[in-house]
C-alpha cells in the first residue's frame, strides 16, 4: 500500500457553455480539497493531466490550479501528459511523490476544453497522439486509426459489429445514471446496430455510436500517504499501479493484442496479489467501441477472438460477472482527453466508498481501472480498494 485517495470532485462532461480551462481547473480543485477536508496549505504538490495540443489557447496550464487558492502559492505544480493517458499519467506522478516520501498530500487535477475547436482542428489534435509517419494521412483522423484496427479485427476474427453495438448500448445505458455524463440517454442496441442518418459509418466499420463523445470537462482527486489518509473521513487504497509503455508504430506490433494492456494488467493483478474474479467492476478506456472488445481480451477476460461472447451474454454488464464501465464509459460520458484519467479513479473511489448513487454497483469492494493513450501505447493500469 503506498498511497490513497482522500477526496474528489468531477465537474459535469459535454460542451460547457462560459467556462474556461481555468474555470474548471478552480473549481475542482476547490471541491476536492473540501471533499477531503484538506486546507489548500497542507498540499505537497499539484499535478495537472492536460493533453491540449491545440485545444486551449492558453498552454503552460499547471499554474492555473494555483487560482483555486492563494494558499497554493508557491507548491511546487507540474503539467503531466502522456495523450489520452495525461490524467492518470498525473496520478500515477502523484503517487511517485508519495512513496518517495517527498509529498503526503498531492493534488491531482484532469482538464480539457475540445468543444470550442473547429471539427477539423479537433481531428488533426487527436491525430498528434499517433505515429504521423504511419498514421497521419489516415482519413477520419483517430476515429480513422481505430476504424483500421476494427477492420482488422474483423477480418481476423469475422464480423463483430453485434458486439460493438451491444458495447455501445451497455455504456449509454449505464450513462443514464451517471450525473456527470455528457449524453444520459439510452440509445438501445437496435439504434446502435443500425446504420442510419443519425448513426452513419464514420470509419470503417466504426458507427458515430462506437466513438466517445468530444467534450470539455475536469476531475480532481486528493492523495495522501496511508498514515494520513487512515486521519480522513475516506480513504481508498491504490493495491496496484502499473504504467507499460509500448511503440508508437502500429507496424512493430500486434495492434488487435494491445499488448501494453495486456501486460499492464498482468503486473497490476501479480502486484496486488488479486485475479480478474476479484474485482466488483472495471472502468475501462472505451474510446471506441473496439478498444473496449480488445480490452477484454487483453487483460484476460476472454481468449483472443471471443471477447465478443463476454457482452453479447451479458457477462460485462452491470449485473454480469465483471461490470465494465457503470460509469457509462468515455462512449456516454465524454472524454476531454486530460480529464479521462483523474475521473476514473474519482468514480471508482466513489463505487467503493458507496457514493456513486444510481451508477453504485451493489457491494463493490475491488475496482480496476485501465486507462490509455494512443492505440494501446500508453498503459495506465489501477487496483482500487477501500482502505476506511
Amino acid at each position: 500500500m503506498t498511497a490513497c485517495i482522500i477526496g474528489w470532485a468531477h465537474s459535469k462532461f459535454g460542451k460547457l457553455e462560459g467556462e474556461t480551462v481555468e474555470s474548471l481547473v478552480t473549481r475542482v480543485a476547490q471541491q476536492a480539497l473540501v471533499h477531503a477536508q484538506v486546507e489548500p496549505g497542507a498540499i505537497d504538490e499539484i499535478l495537472l493531466g492536460h493533453f491540449n495540443a491545440g485545444f486551449s489557447a492558453q498552454d503552460f496550464t499547471a499554474s492555473l490550479v494555483l487560482q483555486a487558492s492563494d494558499d497554493l502559492r508557491f507548491k511546487p505544480a507540474t503539467r503531466v501528459e502522456n495523450a489520452c493517458a495525461s490524467g492518470s499519467a498525473a496520478v500515477h506522478q502523484g503517487l511517485k511523490s508519495i512513496r518517495s516520501g517527498q509529498a503526503r498530500r498531492v493534488l491531482v487535477v484532469g482538464v480539457e476544453q475540445m468543444t470550442a475547436t473547429p471539427g477539423p482542428e479537433i481531428g488533426r489534435n487527436l491525430l498528434k497522439a499517433s505515429y504521423l509517419p504511419e498514421d497521419g494521412a489516415i482519413e477520419g483522423g483517430f476515429a480513422g486509426v481505430f476504424g483500421q484496427i476494427a477492420q482488422a479485427y474483423f477480418q481476423r476474427h469475422g464480423d463483430q459489429s453485434d458486439a460493438l453495438a451491444m458495447i455501445a448500448a451497455k455504456n449509454h445505458a449505464n450513462g443514464v445514471d451517471n450525473p456527470y455524463a455528457q449524453m444520459r440517454k439510452d440509445l438501445g442496441f437496435a439504434f446502435c446496430r443500425a446504420e442510419s442518418e443519425k448513426n452513419p459509418f464514420v470509419a470503417g466499420p466504426l458507427k458515430r455510436t462506437d466513438c466517445s463523445l468530444v467534450s470539455d470537462g475536469a476531475a480532481a482527486i486528493v492523495l495522501a500517504d496511508v498514515e494520513t489518509a487512515l486521519q480522513a473521513p475516506r480513504a481508498v487504497v491504490f493495491r496496484a499501479a502499473e504504467h507499460v509503455q509500448d511503440f508508437l508504430p502500429m507496424s512493430k506490433r500486434d495492434i488487435l493484442a494491445f499488448e501494453g494492456c495486456a501486460l499492464g494488467w498482468q503486473r497490476a493483478l501479480d502486484d496486488a496479489g488479486v485475479t480478474l474474479d476479484d474485482l466488483s467492476f472495471v472502468e475501462t478506456h472505451d474510446c471506441f467501441t473496439i478498444a473496449e472488445l480488445i480490452e477484454y481480451e487483453a487483460m484476460g477476460l476472454a481468449r483472443p477472438g471471443e471477447g465478443a461472447n463476454l457482452v453479447l451474454d451479458g457477462e460485462t454488464g452491470r449485473d454480469g460477472r465483471l461490470p465494465v464501465n457503470p460509469s457509462g464509459g468515455l462512449k456516454a460520458k465524454g472524454h476531454p482527453i486530460g480529464a479521462t484519467g483523474v475521473s476514473m479513479h474519482a468514480l471508482s473511489a466513489m463505487q467503493l466508498c458507496d457514493e456513486a448513487g444510481g451508477m453504485q454497483v451493489k457491494g463493490a469492494t475491488l475496482g480496476g481501472i485501465f486507462n490509455m493513450g494512443g492505440a494501446a501505447v500508453a498503459n495506465y493500469v489501477s487496483i482500487l480498494e477501500r482502505l476506511r
